[in-house]
């Protein structure tokens, strides 16, 4: 089998990791129970651009259990985890192109890989995948059927290629379903994100100046656990509703050149570039830490940084890099600008990625019920899609909730019933 990974040896290890996320990912086990019997994806070549991680390997099992040809590549430099990278190849069958810290030559043949497959459905974490198909790859952009956007960043520019005409294929906005973001996106980032920082500083929290730029669903969830952990939350924003809603649960907010004179700890979580930049760390105090949970790694400005610094020591802890200033502050910036979430820490909880898998893999399934009949734009995930992942998450918990009464529903469905 054709394949990119570090060592085939890590195998062992990366099924353990592989097995011990399944125990917690009961919806998705459900729905791969059902497609190893029904095949609904029989025949089709499927390329993922993914996290490499445990979870998605489950994601990948359930895939393929409904019988697609799947091809996966890394949809970031430093979240791959090797063991589970070689796992996948050596025990589940599926081609993988992955290693954590591949250079971006690297990374790009991957994904170019992941294109030469020819697929008919495609999965992507921040539009990598999708845009080298439209933009490089059109004779095998008019194979795919459908593909499906699992990240806030992704969606951005997903949208802003269908303002443009860009777009070559339907596609699905899998974030924007409401069984991802109001639980991945808020829990999973909050808690997966405060738990990079934790294993890469070793910092208290409690007591820190702790500075959320973006109060979309990543940062309401970031802020939320830093508070938890007794951090002083300040928040920034460009968004005046956001910035609102942050002010009424309880958070500071203020501009980031004023957050930037007070902030121990910088985490930027908004899907946009240049967060930030030279004057902020110009006025930055010395110790001041600064990291990203955002896709892509240009919400802070690194070159910027790079250029003030008198000298940059790298590793002076794992994923730590050191910017002396030439007044002697100090600037740690952690894994790179990447996501910290996933390269110093091993990203969302199993039991969060399993509604998030469970809506991709059941989106997959309806792209293909609907082949041919979508048109070329971003759609929505169904509701009903929702609504079952939702349900069967809550039953796997033990929790039972109420149901309409008939009069409630012909109530419901009138417009006659008044004071």
């Amino acid at each position: 089998m054709d394949h990119d990974v570090k060592n085939l040896d890590l195998a062992a290890e990366g099924v353990k990791r592989i097995e011990w996320a399944d125990n917690n990912m009961p919806v998705l086990r459900t729905i791969r129970e059902r497609f190893e019997r029904e095949k609904p994806f029989d025949g089709l070549r499927m390329s993922a651009c993914l996290h490499v991680t445990a979870e998605t390997a489950n994601l990948c099992r359930t895939l393929t259990a409904g019988g697609a040809g799947l091809v996966l590549c890394a949809s970031n430099p430093l979240s791959t985890q090797d063991d589970v990278a070689a796992a996948l190849v050596a025990e589940y069958g599926v081609p993988t192109y992955a290693i954590k810290g591949e250079d971006t030559d690297t990374y790009y043949k991957h994904i170019a890989t992941a294109c030469d497959h020819k697929p008919n459905i495609t999965m992507d974490d921040g539009c990598d995948l999708v845009f080298a198909l439209t933009n490089d790859r059109p004779e095998d952009a008019a194979g795919v059927m459908g593909s499906l956007e699992e990240t806030t960043t992704g969606v951005i520019r997903l949208r802003a290629m269908e303002a443009k005409g860009q777009l070559k294929f339907p596609v699905i906005a899998v974030n924007d379903a409401d069984c991802k973001h109001l639980f991945d996106n808020r829990y999973g980032t909050g808690q997966s994100t405060m738990d990079g920082v934790i294993r890469a500083t070793d910092m208290l929290v409690a007591g820190k100046k702790v500075v959320i730029s973006g109060y979309g669903w990543c940062g309401r969830g970031t802020a939320m656990r830093a508070a938890g952990m007794g951090a002083v939350v300040i928040v920034t924003e460009v968004n005046p509703l956001r910035a609102l809603e942050a002010t009424m649960d309880g958070y500071t907010v203020m501009p980031m050149i004023q957050a930037a004179r007070i902030g121990d700890l910088f985490i930027t979580v908004t899907g946009d570039k240049s967060v930030l930049r030279p004057e902020h760390f110009e006025a930055m105090k010395d110790g001041a830490i600064v990291c990203n949970s955002g896709h892509f790694n240009v919400e802070i400005d690194i070159s910027g940084l790079s250029g003030l610094a008198k000298t940059v020591r790298k590793g002076v802890r794992n994923l730590v890099d050191a910017y002396e200033m030439p007044d002697g502050r100090t600037i740690y910036l952690l894994a790179e600008g990447r996501l910290v979430n996933l390269s110093a820490a091993e990203g969302h909880p199993a039991s969060v990625m399993d509604m998030s898998f469970a809506v991709q893999a059941m989106t997959a399934e309806w792209v293909v019920t609907n082949k041919g009949s979508l048109e070329i734009r971003v759609h929505d995930v169904p509701h009903e899609v929702d609504e079952w992942v939702a349900a069967l998450k809550l039953q796997t918990m033990g929790i039972e909730i109420d149901r309409l009464t008939d009069e409630q529903v012909a109530y419901l469905a009138s417009s006659d019933s008044g004071t």
